[in-house]
Protein backbone atom coordinates (compact mmCIF):
# COMPACT_ATOMS: atom_id res chain seq x y z
CA UNK A 1 0.00 0.00 0.00
CA UNK A 2 2.78 2.74 0.79
CA UNK A 3 4.63 1.54 -2.45
CA UNK A 4 1.42 2.37 -4.10
CA UNK A 5 0.82 5.97 -2.57
CA UNK A 6 4.79 6.21 -3.61
CA UNK A 7 4.50 5.45 -7.09
CA UNK A 8 1.35 7.85 -7.51
CA UNK A 9 2.70 11.29 -5.60
CA UNK A 10 5.62 10.82 -7.97
CA UNK A 11 3.52 10.34 -10.85
CA UNK A 12 1.84 13.06 -9.64
CA UNK A 13 4.70 15.39 -9.12
CA UNK A 14 6.48 14.45 -12.70
CA UNK A 15 2.99 15.70 -14.09
CA UNK A 16 3.43 19.15 -12.23
CA UNK A 17 6.89 19.33 -13.84
CA UNK A 18 6.56 17.81 -17.26
CA UNK A 19 3.17 17.95 -17.74
CA UNK A 20 2.59 20.99 -19.28
CA UNK A 21 2.25 21.40 -23.54
CA UNK A 22 4.97 22.85 -24.83
CA UNK A 23 5.07 24.29 -28.60
CA UNK A 24 7.88 24.78 -30.89
CA UNK A 25 10.02 27.34 -30.51
CA UNK A 26 9.02 30.42 -33.00
CA UNK A 27 11.69 32.67 -34.59
CA UNK A 28 10.82 36.41 -34.80
CA UNK A 29 12.76 38.87 -36.37
CA UNK A 30 12.17 43.00 -36.08
CA UNK A 31 14.18 46.17 -36.43
CA UNK A 32 15.83 47.66 -33.91
CA UNK A 33 13.11 50.80 -32.48
CA UNK A 34 10.00 49.47 -33.95
CA UNK A 35 7.18 47.04 -31.66
CA UNK A 36 7.05 43.69 -31.43
CA UNK A 37 4.11 41.83 -30.05
CA UNK A 38 4.57 38.14 -29.02
CA UNK A 39 0.76 36.85 -29.41
CA UNK A 40 -0.30 33.81 -27.06
CA UNK A 41 -3.42 32.83 -29.37
CA UNK A 42 -5.38 32.10 -26.87
CA UNK A 43 -8.19 33.90 -25.47
CA UNK A 44 -7.83 34.38 -21.22
CA UNK A 45 -10.80 32.99 -18.97
CA UNK A 46 -10.61 33.66 -15.17
CA UNK A 47 -9.12 30.39 -14.37
CA UNK A 48 -6.12 31.07 -16.29
CA UNK A 49 -2.91 32.85 -15.53
CA UNK A 50 -0.40 34.45 -17.67
CA UNK A 51 3.53 34.59 -16.99
CA UNK A 52 6.12 35.95 -19.85
CA UNK A 53 9.29 35.59 -18.66
CA UNK A 54 12.63 37.10 -20.70
CA UNK A 55 16.09 35.20 -20.59
CA UNK A 56 18.09 31.92 -20.07
CA UNK A 57 17.59 32.71 -16.12
CA UNK A 58 13.54 33.21 -16.89
CA UNK A 59 12.96 36.63 -15.43
CA UNK A 60 9.57 37.32 -15.27
CA UNK A 61 8.99 40.85 -17.05
CA UNK A 62 4.85 40.77 -17.39
CA UNK A 63 2.40 38.70 -15.24
CA UNK A 64 -1.87 39.01 -15.56
CA UNK A 65 -3.68 37.22 -13.21
CA UNK A 66 -7.36 37.31 -12.73
CA UNK A 67 -7.73 40.38 -15.25
CA UNK A 68 -4.76 42.26 -13.24
CA UNK A 69 -2.00 43.47 -14.69
CA UNK A 70 1.65 43.40 -13.51
CA UNK A 71 4.58 44.95 -15.48
CA UNK A 72 8.34 44.43 -14.28
CA UNK A 73 11.59 46.25 -15.75
CA UNK A 74 13.57 43.86 -15.94
CA UNK A 75 16.64 42.63 -13.80
CA UNK A 76 18.42 45.78 -15.41
CA UNK A 77 15.48 48.17 -15.66
CA UNK A 78 15.73 47.75 -19.67
CA UNK A 79 12.05 47.23 -20.02
CA UNK A 80 10.65 50.77 -17.95
CA UNK A 81 7.59 51.99 -19.97
CA UNK A 82 8.05 49.68 -22.78
CA UNK A 83 5.87 46.78 -21.86
CA UNK A 84 2.24 46.68 -22.81
CA UNK A 85 -0.10 42.93 -22.15
CA UNK A 86 -3.78 42.54 -23.71
CA UNK A 87 -6.32 41.90 -20.73
CA UNK A 88 -8.15 39.74 -23.13
CA UNK A 89 -5.42 37.29 -24.98
CA UNK A 90 -2.14 37.45 -22.77
CA UNK A 91 -0.63 39.15 -25.76
CA UNK A 92 2.96 40.99 -24.97
CA UNK A 93 3.45 43.88 -26.93
CA UNK A 94 7.20 45.70 -26.26
CA UNK A 95 7.73 49.24 -27.69
CA UNK A 96 10.72 50.71 -28.95
CA UNK A 97 12.76 47.66 -29.72
CA UNK A 98 16.84 47.03 -29.01
CA UNK A 99 19.62 45.36 -29.72
CA UNK A 100 19.93 43.97 -26.06
CA UNK A 101 16.21 42.74 -26.59
CA UNK A 102 17.42 40.04 -28.55
CA UNK A 103 17.07 36.17 -27.09
CA UNK A 104 14.50 34.17 -25.71
CA UNK A 105 10.77 34.68 -24.45
CA UNK A 106 8.58 31.70 -22.82
CA UNK A 107 5.14 32.27 -22.33
CA UNK A 108 3.71 30.19 -19.38
CA UNK A 109 -0.37 29.95 -19.50
CA UNK A 110 -1.47 27.88 -16.16
CA UNK A 111 -5.24 27.20 -15.48
CA UNK A 112 -8.22 26.78 -17.96
CA UNK A 113 -7.97 23.32 -19.78
CA UNK A 114 -4.13 22.66 -18.55
CA UNK A 115 -0.96 24.57 -18.33
CA UNK A 116 0.61 25.25 -21.68
CA UNK A 117 4.13 27.22 -22.49
CA UNK A 118 4.71 28.73 -25.83
CA UNK A 119 8.63 29.75 -26.69
CA UNK A 120 10.22 32.60 -28.84
CA UNK A 121 13.33 33.17 -29.94
CA UNK A 122 13.21 37.25 -30.43
CA UNK A 123 16.27 38.69 -32.98
CA UNK A 124 16.53 42.45 -32.92
CA UNK A 125 18.55 44.12 -36.16
CA UNK A 126 20.30 47.27 -35.94
CA UNK A 127 18.71 49.43 -38.36
CA UNK A 128 21.68 49.64 -41.72
CA UNK A 129 23.58 52.66 -43.51
CA UNK A 130 23.92 53.32 -46.52
CA UNK A 131 27.36 51.58 -47.75
CA UNK A 132 29.96 54.12 -49.02
CA UNK A 133 32.12 53.66 -51.95
CA UNK A 134 35.39 55.27 -52.66
CA UNK A 135 38.17 54.63 -54.78
CA UNK A 136 41.17 52.47 -53.93
CA UNK A 137 43.24 55.42 -52.85
CA UNK A 138 46.75 53.25 -53.27
CA UNK A 139 45.90 52.58 -56.97
CA UNK A 140 47.34 55.71 -58.70
CA UNK A 141 50.35 55.47 -56.16
CA UNK A 142 54.06 56.07 -57.73
CA UNK A 143 54.39 52.06 -56.96
CA UNK A 144 51.13 51.02 -58.63
CA UNK A 145 50.72 53.76 -61.55
CA UNK A 146 53.35 52.20 -63.61
CA UNK A 147 51.45 48.29 -63.77
CA UNK A 148 49.64 47.91 -66.59
CA UNK A 149 46.66 46.87 -64.12
CA UNK A 150 46.30 50.11 -62.50
CA UNK A 151 45.96 51.84 -66.03
CA UNK A 152 43.16 49.73 -67.29
CA UNK A 153 40.61 48.66 -64.12
CA UNK A 154 39.26 50.71 -61.51
CA UNK A 155 39.90 49.44 -57.82
CA UNK A 156 36.63 49.86 -55.98
CA UNK A 157 35.84 49.67 -51.83
CA UNK A 158 32.44 49.44 -50.50
CA UNK A 159 32.70 49.98 -46.75
CA UNK A 160 30.40 50.25 -43.88
CA UNK A 161 30.94 50.40 -39.55
CA UNK A 162 28.89 49.05 -36.71
CA UNK A 163 27.45 46.18 -38.47
CA UNK A 164 26.50 42.59 -36.94
CA UNK A 165 24.62 39.76 -38.83
CA UNK A 166 24.50 41.33 -41.97
CA UNK A 167 25.94 40.52 -45.63
CA UNK A 168 27.98 43.03 -47.67
CA UNK A 169 28.22 42.21 -51.48
CA UNK A 170 28.73 43.44 -55.48
CA UNK A 171 26.65 43.21 -57.55
CA UNK A 172 26.93 43.53 -61.05
CA UNK A 173 23.75 44.22 -63.04
CA UNK A 174 20.89 41.82 -61.24
CA UNK A 175 24.14 39.18 -60.65
CA UNK A 176 25.72 38.85 -57.06
CA UNK A 177 29.86 39.34 -58.10
CA UNK A 178 31.05 38.78 -54.63
CA UNK A 179 29.91 39.05 -50.78
CA UNK A 180 31.17 38.67 -47.56
CA UNK A 181 29.18 37.43 -44.27
CA UNK A 182 29.32 39.38 -40.50
CA UNK A 183 28.04 37.02 -38.09
CA UNK A 184 29.31 39.23 -35.09
CA UNK A 185 29.65 43.08 -33.98
CA UNK A 186 32.38 44.65 -36.15
CA UNK A 187 34.10 48.19 -36.44
CA UNK A 188 34.41 48.09 -39.98
CA UNK A 189 34.46 45.69 -42.69
CA UNK A 190 35.04 46.87 -46.37
CA UNK A 191 34.62 44.53 -50.12
CA UNK A 192 37.04 45.52 -53.07
CA UNK A 193 35.98 45.39 -56.74
CA UNK A 194 37.65 45.72 -60.10
CA UNK A 195 36.45 47.54 -62.83
CA UNK A 196 37.55 47.95 -66.20
CA UNK A 197 37.18 51.14 -67.26
CA UNK A 198 35.64 50.16 -70.71
CA UNK A 199 32.79 48.46 -68.46
CA UNK A 200 29.82 49.57 -69.10
CA UNK A 201 28.20 47.30 -66.65
CA UNK A 202 26.06 48.74 -63.77
CA UNK A 203 27.55 47.76 -60.41
CA UNK A 204 26.09 48.11 -57.06
CA UNK A 205 27.25 47.54 -53.85
CA UNK A 206 24.10 46.12 -51.63
CA UNK A 207 24.25 45.77 -47.38
CA UNK A 208 21.76 43.39 -46.01
CA UNK A 209 19.89 41.31 -42.92
CA UNK A 210 17.37 39.26 -42.92
CA UNK A 211 14.77 41.85 -42.65
CA UNK A 212 15.98 44.87 -44.86
CA UNK A 213 18.93 46.10 -47.10
CA UNK A 214 20.40 49.33 -48.19
CA UNK A 215 21.74 50.01 -51.66
CA UNK A 216 24.70 52.18 -53.30
CA UNK A 217 25.11 52.42 -56.90
CA UNK A 218 28.49 53.16 -58.57
CA UNK A 219 28.71 56.41 -60.19
CA UNK A 220 31.66 55.74 -62.53
CA UNK A 221 31.76 58.93 -64.18
CA UNK A 222 32.86 60.03 -60.37
CA UNK A 223 34.89 57.68 -59.12
CA UNK A 224 36.48 55.65 -62.01
CA UNK A 225 39.82 58.16 -63.98
CA UNK A 226 42.41 56.75 -64.92
CA UNK A 227 45.38 57.96 -63.05
CA UNK A 228 46.72 60.17 -65.28
CA UNK A 229 42.82 62.06 -65.35
CA UNK A 230 43.50 62.24 -61.01
CA UNK A 231 47.13 63.68 -61.06
CA UNK A 232 45.58 65.99 -64.33
CA UNK A 233 43.03 67.11 -61.61
CA UNK A 234 45.21 67.20 -58.36
CA UNK A 235 47.55 69.51 -60.21
CA UNK A 236 44.54 72.24 -61.85
CA UNK A 237 42.92 72.37 -58.60
CA UNK A 238 46.59 73.09 -56.90
CA UNK A 239 47.37 75.85 -59.45
CA UNK A 240 43.64 76.95 -58.91
CA UNK A 241 44.33 77.61 -55.28
CA UNK A 242 47.54 79.12 -56.02
CA UNK A 243 46.18 81.59 -58.08
CA UNK A 244 43.36 82.58 -55.70
CA UNK A 245 45.82 82.92 -53.05
CA UNK A 246 48.26 84.96 -54.91
CA UNK A 247 44.58 87.18 -55.67
CA UNK A 248 44.26 87.30 -51.95
CA UNK A 249 47.50 88.95 -51.25
CA UNK A 250 47.63 91.36 -54.41
CA UNK A 251 44.49 92.82 -53.42
CA UNK A 252 45.43 92.48 -49.63
CA UNK A 253 48.76 94.76 -50.76
CA UNK A 254 46.73 97.25 -52.73
CA UNK A 255 44.12 97.80 -49.72
CA UNK A 256 47.02 98.67 -47.51
CA UNK A 257 49.08 100.91 -49.79
CA UNK A 258 45.31 102.80 -50.50
CA UNK A 259 45.06 103.22 -46.72
CA UNK A 260 48.59 104.65 -46.30
CA UNK A 261 48.08 107.17 -49.36
CA UNK A 262 44.63 108.16 -47.96
CA UNK A 263 46.26 109.06 -44.34
CA UNK A 264 48.99 110.97 -46.37
CA UNK A 265 46.92 113.18 -47.98
CA UNK A 266 45.25 114.09 -44.89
Amino acid sequence: MFHLFALLYYSWHLIGVFGAETDEIKSVSVMEGESVTLNTEVTVTWGNKILWKFGDQGVLIALLDASEISLFNGADGRYRHRLQLNNQTGSLTIKNMRTTDSGPYELNIKGGSGDRIKKFNVTVYSRLLIPVITRDPSQCSSSSSSSSSSSSSCSLVCSVVNVSHVILSWYKGNSLFSSISVSHLISSVSLHLEVQYQDKNIYSCVLNNPISNQTQHVDMSQLCHTCSEIHFCGVTEAVIRLGFTVLVGVAAVAFVVHDIRSRNAV
